[in-house]
């Protein structure tokens, strides 16, 4: 695990965290929308699946229109939906860790088995050529373990980063019954330094309202980007697989989504963007003028230990928010009929984000999930994960 040093580094990193021959229904001169971007990405995924359009990728029969699967977002889900949702990943909180104890004491649980693989893939995985093929086989198998652990009927839902505004009053955060949890108690806070000083948002104290008040997060710190005044305790191990047991802390704030996340920024980010390289690249690095889109998500969070690179996926909606990145890039891919083949195989990028000249990742890397993999899915290169319709996934979104 990294030093000190390196974890700094990391962060200050992590927040610096097409004229075709298709049948485009839109004229040059107009503007798409995400609305639009989306509804000609799924109707070109569906002329995959019933072979009117090729993506270049070998599929066989199982996956088809009857029984794909399709991911919906958060707040388009019925309350009942929502509710079944939570009820599993409530459920997952409760299951007993698959990781040894001596090893990780901090894995109490399933949904722990989850931060720390995610803590210990990190370095290969973030600002790499598999960051989106990586994740997207990361939130399959974290949907899988909630079918097949926890009786959940649904699909991982997500986050449409531009939906909403108004976001600590959004479906997904204003606390009710039917949210991921409200915002975290309002306390006396400094924002934080993420390529730029941040303003503090409205919230900053533990979760104690919504279906996840006083849950209680044990692995981390280890990146923290929360205000020191917070004295937010340190874990007792330096790799940060210690239990430290500690509330989840938000500051669910509408500093980035009413700026850098915006539908006209989303859906100016997929059509400016015509390699994967690019589009990888610009997602995730900040500038100093600008927030990267998924930085932008996360700390929009914010919170311990949203907002923390290693530990993140401690915080309940990093799911919403990985969806939605997995979303994103899934649009990218679908929405030019012309170019679905080109860009379903496109991989680009190193393989260690400490390391700039790293090895340049092949569409034949393994990647790993431990205990996370499906049955019958371990080792998964990552030309199996380029299309959601093919290889070992099969889904849409909506």
């Amino acid at each position: 695990m990294a030093g000190n040093a390196v974890v700094q580094a990391i962060v200050a990193s992590l927040c610096l965290f097409s004229g075709s021959t298709t049948a485009w229904p839109f004229s040059k001169r107009q503007t798409l929308t995400t609305e639009d971007i989306q509804k000609q990405a799924l109707a070109n995924a569906y002329k995959v699946l019933d072979g009117t359009l090729k993506d270049g990728m070998t599929r066989s029969n199982t996956c088809t229109k009857d029984n794909i699967a399709v991911r919906k977002e958060y707040g388009d889900l019925s309350k009942d939906e929502r509710k079944e949702y939570i009820r599993a990943v409530q459920c997952l909180l409760k299951e007993p860790s698959k990781l040894s104890a001596t090893q990780y004491p901090g894995a109490k649980s399933r949904f722990d088995d989850f931060v720390v693989i995610h803590m210990n893939m990190t370095p290969s995985v973030h600002a790499t050529a598999n960051f989106l093929h990586w994740h997207r086989y990361y939130i399959w198998a974290y949907e899988t373990a909630l079918r097949n652990e926890c009786k959940y009927k649904g699909y991982q839902p997500y986050w449409n980063w531009g939906k909403y505004q108004d976001l600590p009053n959004s479906p997904i955060f204003n606390g009710d019954e039917w949210s991921m949890g409200g915002n975290g108690e309002a306390v006396a806070h400094k924002g934080g330094f993420v390529g730029r000083q941040i303003p503090a948002g409205p919230g900053g104290g533990c979760v104690k309202t919504g279906p996840f008040a006083n849950m209680t997060v044990h692995l981390g710190p280890l990146s923290s980007t929360m205000d020191p005044a917070l004295k937010i305790p340190a874990n007792p191990r330096r790799d940060g697989y210690g239990d430290n047991p500690r509330c989840l802390r938000r500051d669910v704030n509408n500093y980035f989504v009413t700026q850098f996340i915006r539908s006209t920024d989303l859906a100016q980010h997929i059509t400016s963007n015509p390699t994967i390289g690019k589009f990888q690249d610009s997602l995730q690095q900040d500038t100093a003028s600008k927030a990267a889109i998924h930085s932008a998500g996360h700390f929009s969070i914010w919170g311990d230990p949203g907002g923390d690179v290693y530990v993140s996926p401690s915080e309940p909606t990093f799911w919403l928010h990985h969806g939605q990145v997995d979303r994103h890039w899934w649009m990218w891919q679908n929405y030019v009929e012309a170019e679905v083949s080109k860009r379903t195989a496109m991989y680009e990028g190193g393989t260690n984000w400490m390391q700039p000249n790293s090895a340049k990742g092949k569409p034949t890397d393994i990647q790993l999930l431990n205990v996370l993999a499906p049955t019958g899915h371990k080792e998964v290169p990552s030309n199996q994960l380029f299309s959601t319709t093919a290889g070992p996934l099969c889904y849409v979104y909506q």
